[in-house]
């Protein structure tokens, strides 16, 4: 087994290799399990090298054992991972395969046949990844030496406003994010989290699964996300940490209606043995973060992060958790507030751009130098991000290109409109964008989705609004929708309702 690996996160698990690491579908797998398979992987993607340097792997792998142990794998080896999605279109893992010039595509079971036509078009080695880490005899006899400073992993962004960038971050990156979580946090190796988030984004990959490892913890992995089976490994009694977007907290909600009074009643008492429960990837509704607690007891912990910092700010795990706010900087982060002249916020309650500096900020987006530049400013990185301080915690607007509304020279954060808008009687999800104008720049639109049986026009919501937000943030357009377009975290994709808006007038 290794003795010294470079990679802190690996050789951390060296101290708990008797140790639970990952439950899934096959059962319980040790760190000791972990570690020899990883080892491996590293020895059969080496072959007759000495070191991959920086190659690019992607991986393909639905959650679970072999999921980490060709992540851990790929770092061993010298080379950087990249992780697919499984739920993707070919079109997308086509253009992550080309853009990073992967080496070599590692599919799991079944989704090789999805990856080979992928693989071929891309001139990619495909290969097994159950073949890989199959204990045998190993291919090389050293493995590299791994510095801090080496290239570990790349993750796309959603790319909303452009093709998607791939976030390089180094194993010094990594460590950076995960250990200012599990400090944070409090992460105990007799911790046990259900993991349920996709493994391509940093919160499943950094939050849950990386955070976990580290601590030489026990992860649950479940290959998705399904409310009523998240709630009976609640009631199991047996995890004490639970991380989820916005959207699974709303499905867990329902599900805990539909059930008879008894099992309500047990199942808010499983959740009361556990000692976190985290939301992020979007904002918290402050009617689910009540709602929530009404249930379980849970005040829900809000942070706030990104694929190029990890995560930057959150409520404290011991103190006043603020619905609405995501809390202060994390340990080893740096946030400031800076306004649209370029100069550092002074004042609490003035909204600014959100700027990160620290080790947990990421290298460069991968193979463009100048978007990168652009990133940054004064060696801080530019989140894109608008929020303002109050009492000490942040909280936030909304994204400066999406959800900061410029109408008849007013800012309107389309977050705010957004929690009004959901305490209509009317209304279940609703989601709100600026849409271009000749008169008064940009619009306030809302689209909405209806309870079942109501109706709404968009005088009866302005009439309604009017009440209870200023004139210039009613919504003068309104679009009732069966569903909102969502991304895989569950984000509404802002610029698929632009795109719906635009060209209409009045009520769509």
């Amino acid at each position: 087994m290794l003795e010294k690996p470079g990679v802190p996160i690996i050789a951390r698990a060296l101290k708990h290799t008797r140790r639970v690491a990952i439950l899934d579908g096959d059962g319980a797998h040790t760190y000791g399990e972990l570690l020899e398979a990883a080892e491996q992987v590293a020895f059969r993607l080496l072959g007759e090298r000495d070191d991959l340097r920086e190659a690019r792997v992607a991986f393909c792998v639905p959650p679970g054992f072999s999921y980490s142990a060709v992540q851990w794998g790929i770092w061993l080896a010298g080379g950087i991972a990249v992780p697919l999605f499984p739920g993707h279109p070919l079109p997308e893992i086509e253009y992550e395969l080309e853009d990073t010039a992967a080496a070599s595509v590692i599919a799991h079971g079944d989704l090789e046949a999805k990856l080979r036509p992928a693989a071929a078009r891309s001139r990619v080695a495909l290969l097994s990844a159950g073949d890989l880490h199959r204990i045998g005899l190993p291919g090389a006899r050293y493995l590299p030496k791994i510095e801090p400073e080496r290239r570990a992993q790349i993750l796309y962004t959603s790319g909303t406003t452009s093709r998607p960038k791939g976030v390089v971050t180094t194993h010094r990156n990594i460590t950076a994010q995960i250990t200012s979580l599990t400090a944070a946090w409090e992460w105990q190796e007799d911790d046990r989290i259900l993991h349920a988030l996709p493994l391509h984004h940093t919160h499943g990959i950094i939050n849950a699964l990386g955070c976990a490892l580290w601590s030489g913890a026990a992860c649950e992995m479940l290959p998705g996300f399904d409310a009523g089976q998240a709630w009976e490994r609640f009631a199991q009694g047996r995890v004490t940490l639970f991380m989820a977007v916005p959207t699974m907290y709303v499905r867990l909600i329902a599900a805990w209606r539909n059930a008879s009074p008894e099992k309500k009643s047990l199942l808010s008492r499983a959740c009361r043995r556990m000692r976190l429960m985290v939301s992020g990837s979007a904002a918290l509704p402050v009617e689910v973060f009540n709602e929530w607690q009404r249930i379980t007891g849970h005040r829900l912990l809000e942070r706030y992060g990104m694929t190029e910092i990890g995560m930057a700010l959150s409520n404290p795990l011991r103190g006043d958790r603020r619905p609405g706010h995501v809390g202060e900087p994390l340990p080893g982060v740096t946030v400031r507030l800076v306004g649209e002249d370029g100069l550092p916020v002074q004042a609490e309650g003035e909204p600014g751009e959100i700027e990160v500096r620290g080790d947990n900020v990421f290298l460069e987006y991968w193979q463009r130098p100048e978007a990168t530049r652009a990133a940054f400013h004064d060696g801080w990185f530019r989140t894109g991000d608008v929020a303002l301080l109050e009492r000490g915690y942040y909280r936030i607007l909304g994204r400066s290109s999406v959800d900061i509304i410029k109408t008849g020279g007013y800012k309107v954060s389309a977050l705010e409109v957004e929690e009004v808008l959901r305490t209509h009687p009317g209304i279940r999800e609703c989601a709100v964008v600026g849409v271009e104008d000749p008169e008064w720049g940009e619009r306030v639109a809302a689209a909405v989705v209806l309870d079942r049986g109501s109706s709404l026009s968009l005088e009866e919501l302005r009439d309604w609004a009017k009440e209870r937000l200023a004139g210039y943030k009613v919504p003068s357009r309104l679009a009732c929708l069966d569903e909102l377009p969502r991304n895989v975290l569950g984000k509404v994709t802002k610029p698929e309702l632009k795109k719906r808006f635009a060209g209409e007038a009045g009520q769509g």
